[in-house]
């Protein structure tokens, strides 16, 4: 997919910024974060939850868990094979039962994602309350889904692309709005 580049809206500061006050945001609404767990949405939610653990294990000197969820057989969009789509149980390492989950995400665009991964969680365990922490909310929502943390809110046509590119997958970091001349309605951000 060829992607035309319109404007780069933040860099690897401003980003990092956006993490740091998201964290303390997490930790104002938290007191007791021995009881939290961070669990990022695959790819890039993963590599966000990892470093908002980081902050906050730098600020409360105590390790919060991080875990990783893979979402891609909860989606609501995958193609049928026969009557009924492939699907497996979601393999989050840590027990959440009871716990004060924080779901990490990139982008959160129609809400697709985030109902795939609250499904996912919930087969696993039931978690005594589930936050949800995403570094950009582009609007556009077909559920009703919200985030507790938001980096920035970036209002968007539904013909832009939100790029969230992260050094450890991209080797470059920042946040593009891009477009795409095959553009397709659906909520496979990049």
């Amino acid at each position: 997919m060829k992607l035309n580049i319109k404007t780069i809206l933040f860099n690897q500061n401003e980003i990092d910024r956006m993490l740091h006050r998201m964290a303390y945001e997490i930790l104002e609404q938290n007191s007791n974060i021995d009881t939290m767990i961070i669990i990022g949405i695959k790819t890039r939610g993963i590599y966000l939850a990892k470093r908002l653990a980081q902050i906050i294990d730098s600020t409360e000197s105590k390790k919060i868990l991080v875990d990783s969820l893979d979402i891609t057989f909860y989606r609501d969009d995958l193609t049928k094979t026969g009557d009924q789509p492939a699907v497996r149980k979601a393999d989050i390492m840590f027990d959440i039962k009871d716990k004060n989950v924080i779901l990490v995400d990139d982008v959160l665009y129609t809400g697709r994602t985030v109902r795939a991964g609250l499904e996912a969680l919930i087969e696993s365990a039931r978690p005594k309350r589930v936050q949800l922490a995403v570094l950009i909310d582009r609007g556009h929502r077909e559920l009703p889904i919200y985030a507790d943390y938001i980096g920035r809110k970036v209002p968007t046509s539904k013909k832009e692309i939100i790029k969230v590119q992260i050094k450890e997958v991209d080797m470059d970091e920042n946040v593009l709005v891009a477009t795409n001349s095959n553009h397709c309605n659906c909520d496979n951000e990049l």
